[in-house]
This record gives C-alpha cells, sequence and structure tokens, in this order.
C-alpha cells in the first residue's frame, strides 16, 4: 500500500524557491532541501522526481507568485512613468535582501544556462511576459501623450528588460537600493 504524502507540496515549493534563491541551485543539496523543508529524502523524491524537479517547481512558483504580482503592478499605476519607476525600484528592493540575493530567475539564467534549456524555456517566459506587460503600457501611454512617440514600445520595453537584468545582477554586487535607485531615473528617461 503506498503512503500517503504527508506534507504540504505547494509550502515546500515556497520554501524551496526561498533556499535556491539565497544559496543558488548548485550551493543547495538535495540534504539542505530536506533539512530546510523538515522532510525525508524519500518524501523530496516521491514528491519531486530529484533535486532538479524541486528546482524547476520552485522557478515556476517564482513565475507565478511574484513575477506574475510585479506585473500586475503595472496595472495600478497612475501612469506609466509611475508605474514602471515602482515596478523597477520594488525589484531592487527584493534584489538587495539578504545581502543581495538578486532575482532567482536572472540567478537561474547567470547559473543554469547556457546547458539547461528547461530553465532557459522558464526564464525566457518570464521576460517575454515582462516585456509584453512593459510593451502594453508604453503602448497605452503613447496613445494618451503621457510618453514620447519616439521610440516603438516594445523596443523600449525590451530596453527596460534588459536594463531592469542588469541592475538585478548589480545589485548582487552592490547590494544598497540607494546606490541602485537613481539608475532608474536614467532608464526612464528612455520615455521622454
Amino acid at each position: 500500500m503506498a503512503r500517503t504524502r504527508e506534507f504540504d507540496t505547494e509550502a515546500a515549493v515556497g520554501r524551496a524557491m526561498e533556499l535556491f534563491w539565497t544559496r543558488g541551485y548548485e550551493a543547495t543539496s538535495v540534504r539542505d532541501l530536506t533539512q530546510h523543508l523538515g522532510i525525508g529524502q524519500g518524501s523530496l523524491y516521491a514528491a519531486f522526481g530529484d533535486k532538479d524537479g524541486l528546482y524547476r517547481a520552485a522557478l515556476e512558483h517564482y513565475r507565478t507568485t511574484l513575477a506574475a504580482a510585479a506585473l500586475r503592478s503595472l496595472e495600478e499605476g497612475t501612469d506609466a512613468r509611475t508605474a514602471i519607476r515602482t515596478l523597477l525600484t520594488e525589484r531592487i528592493r527584493i534584489a538587495v535582501r539578504s545581502g543581495g540575493q538578486g532575482c532567482l530567475a536572472v540567478n537561474a539564467a547567470c547559473e543554469r544556462l547556457p546547458q539547461d534549456t528547461a530553465t532557459r524555456r522558464t526564464v525566457r517566459d518570464m521576460q517575454d511576459a515582462s516585456r509584453d506587460a512593459l510593451a502594453e503600457v508604453l503602448r497605452a501611454a503613447t496613445e494618451r501623450g503621457e510618453i514620447a512617440p519616439r521610440h516603438d514600445p516594445h523596443t523600449v520595453a525590451a530596453f527596460l528588460v534588459t536594463f531592469l537584468n542588469g541592475l538585478l545582477i548589480s545589485s548582487k554586487i552592490t547590494p544598497d537600493a540607494p546606490t541602485l535607485e537613481p539608475l532608474v531615473e536614467i532608464a526612464l528617461t528612455t520615455l521622454d
């Protein structure tokens, strides 16, 4: 008779996400995971297959929770410039926590690519969603006359995503929000 799973897999994935985020994939052992999650190795393997399966679940959890919330915040801004500024500065504040944990998606790309094609797909999907959401905000702002129409919204959105990726890597080197936040103002000049 098969044993029933005796732990909350969703909570376990959230906790694993935190551990992978602060330590990285390679520096996180199965033992680290089982201790952090409070489960046995057999339970981990039964639920996720292996460490890689749990990592994929953690990346997906990041995509559907934190990354999705960041994109929803774009819809709440009063104007495009404020919404984008808020998005970028909030991502900086999250990234500098714990001495510069960065962004799980950017960390994954730096650590796991180009070899790990599944991670590439997941991170690319997040990047594409960010670019598309920003492009829509910029397109609507251009139509309302809030920002200059001199650049294609899709191209500006792609620039902002690329800028954010670099900023998130910089947050690991210089985990100081007051140092990094002024750079956001320079990036926003692309909207002039």
